[in-house]
């Protein structure tokens, strides 16, 4: 049987989040109410004229320096003409001939997949490899979005709230090879994108889109045959399930000997394509220059005040470094820096917490050693408890602020797991302070006094208590003196029971055994 492979390219659509829309001073932000936010300029009314939103061209910049592409030295805008319910001039101010950024490229960690390797990367000692994995891009381009149509039963309503909200089109190159591999490219993109801070690209509220290009070949052969385009798609899900089916769609005819001959759009349904019309091709949009819009180059940019170099430096640490970095300075494993670096805010959040820890750790007198060798050899502790009570705890009670802020400061949560790490607290009293913390926003202490919480430390009630418990129990005390050691999980039983659970096992265990001697 004949070897096939799938060849997949990616065309994807990013709403940014700029104040107004690309030519026009309507607002461009979300809103129930349709035809709301829309002017002659976004309408296409005769006789007004564009003017060009300089924030639109800062954002789409650090989108192409973050992706190692190359600034155009000079760039154009032009008309794609095509007739569309949704498109109110009857054509899209876009880019073609000379977009905004020429090439760059996404690189993601990828250990799952047939892979586009290239180096292969160490994460740290102790660490797993990682295969990295690149998809090499053709351009980055600007555009401006369309209206919105909603269809219901023989009829269609047009919303032009999105008319004219600034987009950028990030064009792969056909080379990505199967679904898994387009969906973890899509995952790594949006990562940067909200690192950028230039979009939510949330998208199940149409800020980040795909239109997926398909097409089948023998394994070996160099020649790209006719492809599928599968037009919006609006979840990681559904890149991933419509390309999986597409692929199995094509297999099937090429296995009956009549593969796809010409180039068509299909839609998705949630099961399956849907071929809605013939793919158009480049000369049926009969492109040519906006006449109302001058040329760009790197003299207007800095004729308008942006400076290339001050974009390049001021670009955040991405997230594929910041996970390396997690892994390599913190001594996190691959999964678990993936987990705490997820967005900006929660790794930010995440480092915070350390730096606290580090401070009081060597502010200690009882330890001695440079700042560097003081963290390393009590760094494991720190984060095997870090890993316990931030994925496990705070992340669970703070699932609904991570993006806005923690209710919980940094500060008061390192005060916490300081606690935790000198065995103050034991795991249950350690969740409902923790609870108590979320609930209030108070610092441990606060919580800890006003609740009656007890700590290690009250050890002159712990020690009545374990008397007391000694007392009860002569004859489990006659088994321990007798060489039958391990029946002392019995005294720190009933001690817990009397404490309510507050009290720490270890330490309770520690003093019944000074107190047995």
């Amino acid at each position: 049987m004949l070897k096939l492979e799938s060849i997949i390219g990616l065309e994807v659509h990013l709403e940014l989040n700029t104040k107004s829309k690309f030519f026009c001073n309507c607002p461009n932000q979300e809103t129930d109410n349709p035809n709301l936010n829309i002017c002659p300029i976004c309408m296409g009314h005769p006789g007004v004229l564009p003017v060009l939103n300089k924030e639109v061209i800062i954002k789409a910049l650090k989108l192409g320096l973050a992706l190692d592409g190359e600034v155009a030295e000079n760039c154009c805008f032009d008309r794609k003409n095509y007739f569309y319910p949704d498109l109110p001039k009857g054509y899209q101010i876009s880019q073609y001939q000379l977009p905004l950024i020429k090439g760059g490229v996404v690189e993601f960690e990828d250990n799952s997949i047939e892979r586009n390797v290239y180096p292969v990367k160490s994460c740290g000692a102790g660490s797993p490899t990682a295969k990295f994995n690149r998809v090499n891009l053709e351009r980055i381009h600007l555009e401006e979005d369309t209206a919105k149509l909603f269809h219901q039963n023989e009829s269609s309503l047009v919303d032009f709230n999105r008319a004219g909200v600034p987009l950028v089109e990030i064009v792969t190159n056909p080379e990505i090879k199967n679904a898994i591999h387009a969906k973890v490219f899509l995952e790594e993109l949006q990562k940067i994108i909200r690192y950028l801070e230039i979009s939510d690209a949330d998208m199940e509220k149409g800020q980040l889109r795909c239109d997926a290009n398909i097409s089948i070949r023998p394994k070996g052969d160099k020649k790209l045959y006719p492809k599928t385009e599968i037009k919006n798609l609006n979840s990681f899900k559904a890149v991933e399930r419509a390309l999986s089916y597409e692929i199995i769609r094509q297999k099937e005819l090429w296995d009956k000997g009549s593969p796809p001959k010409h180039q068509t759009t299909q839609g998705w349904d949630g099961r399956k394509t849907v071929e809605q019309r013939g793919k158009e091709e480049e000369k049926d949009y009969r492109y040519f220059p906006e006449p109302d819009l001058p040329p760009l180059d790197k003299n207007v940019f800095k004729e308008q005040g942006i400076d290339l170099e001050f974009l390049k430096k001021d670009l955040p640490e991405l997230p594929i470094k910041k996970r390396e970095r997690f892994i390599e300075e913190y001594g996190f494993g691959a999964s678990e820096a993936g987990l705490l670096t997820e967005t900006k805010k929660r790794a930010a959040y995440v480092e915070k917490v350390i730096s606290e820890l580090k401070a009081w750790l060597i502010s200690l007198e009882t330890v001695e050693g440079s700042e560097q060798e003081i963290w390393q050899n009590n760094r494991g502790k720190f984060i095997k408890l870090l890993l316990k009570w931030l994925i496990n705890r705070l992340f669970v009670l703070e699932k609904n602020n991570q993006e806005s802020g923690f209710k919980i400061t940094p500060e008061n949560f390192a005060e916490f797991i300081i606690l935790m790490y000198e065995k103050k607290l034991a795991d249950n009293l350690g969740q409902q302070v923790l609870e108590k913390m979320y609930v209030t926003e108070k610092d441990v202490d606060r919580v800890l006094k006003e609740y009656n919480f007890k700590t290690a430390e009250d050890k002159a009630d712990l020690e009545e208590i374990i008397i007391k418990v000694i007392e009860d129990n002569p004859e489990i005390v006659e088994k321990i003196k007798n060489g039958k050691a391990n029946v002392i999980k019995y005294l720190v039983g009933q001690v817990m029971k009397k404490t309510q659970g507050q009290a720490e096992p270890n330490t309770v265990q520690e003093l019944l055994e000074k107190e047995l001697k």
